[in-house]
């Protein structure tokens, strides 16, 4: 079994987001190793770019910082590097808006990937009609394509985006950028119920959670729970503060 489904099989994992590079690189890797240690299971290390069209004021801020202090993609693999050294059982996913990958070329940057020791790619601006580009050598290396699905999305177009697929499903709980909300939508579990008609891999929802009672929410309906913003936020301020968000969610996790 691989490190993600094995993550997925023993419990709902918390999924956290970094804007790798924000505030500087050496506060976000203490930030990382900090909620590892509070009990994060899969880390998704942003790769910083210049037009974030998914994400709200605070990650693309993180994201324009990060590219002044000489961010770039090969810096992330490396930083993935180090994090993969000292926590060999933790899931790591690359996630990227598409421009840096094309960049590089997707066989450089999947072998890079697998080399590094991460365990997927979250591909943000990636159309379903393109995927089969990065999905063949991402398949070579054993490298996750993790699809995204939202509130928005047909259900005859779900069954199309999920088709194939492994690791797990990335539910956006909210029609909107990524950010803090102060309460999930009522649909979300009617939304992740749809997905699961159409595949046998864990849902993970995400967007809008700053809580223990938005992750406790979010677990109460999904497979796993996927924070951002809030753990972007935390990390401008301290290692510390990382992990104590990090607490707070796993704490609503448990609860759940």
């Amino acid at each position: 079994m691989d490190r993600i489904s094995k993550i997925f099989a023993e419990r709902k994992p918390l999924v956290i987001f970094t804007s790798v590079g924000y505030p500087t690189e050496e506060q976000c890797e203490k930030a990382v190793c900090a909620a590892i240690e509070q009990g994060a299971n899969i880390i998704e290390l942003g790769v910083p770019f210049s037009d974030p069209m998914a994400d709200g004021p605070v990650i693309a801020a993180a994201s324009q910082e990060a590219i002044k202090n000489g961010m770039n993609l090969d810096k992330v693999i490396a930083f993935a590097a180090r994090i993969r050294a000292r926590y060999p059982e933790v899931g790591l996913i690359l996630f990227s808006y598409m421009n840096p990958l094309l960049h590089q070329g997707y066989e450089n940057v999947c072998k890079k990937l697998k080399n590094a020791g991460v365990d997927g790619i979250l591909p943000v601006d990636l159309p379903l009609e393109e995927r089969d580009e990065l999905l063949e050598p991402a398949k070579v290396y054993g490298l996750h394509i993790i699809p995204l699905v939202s509130p928005l999305t047909p259900e005859d177009r779900i069954a199309k985006i999920v088709e194939g697929m492994t690791g797990f499903v990335y539910y956006i709980n909210v029609a909107g950028v990524t950010g803090a909300r102060d309460a999930l939508p009522q649909d979300v579990p009617e939304h992740i119920a749809a997905i699961k008609r159409h595949t046998k891999l864990p849902v993970a929802a995400g967007f809008g959670i700053a809580d223990a009672a938005s992750a406790k929410a979010a677990a109460l309906a999904a497979d796993g729970v996927i924070s951002g913003s809030g753990f972007v936020k935390a990390t401008a301020v301290s290692p510390q503060a990382a992990a104590d968000f990090t607490a707070q969610l796993v704490k609503g996790i448990n609860e759940a």
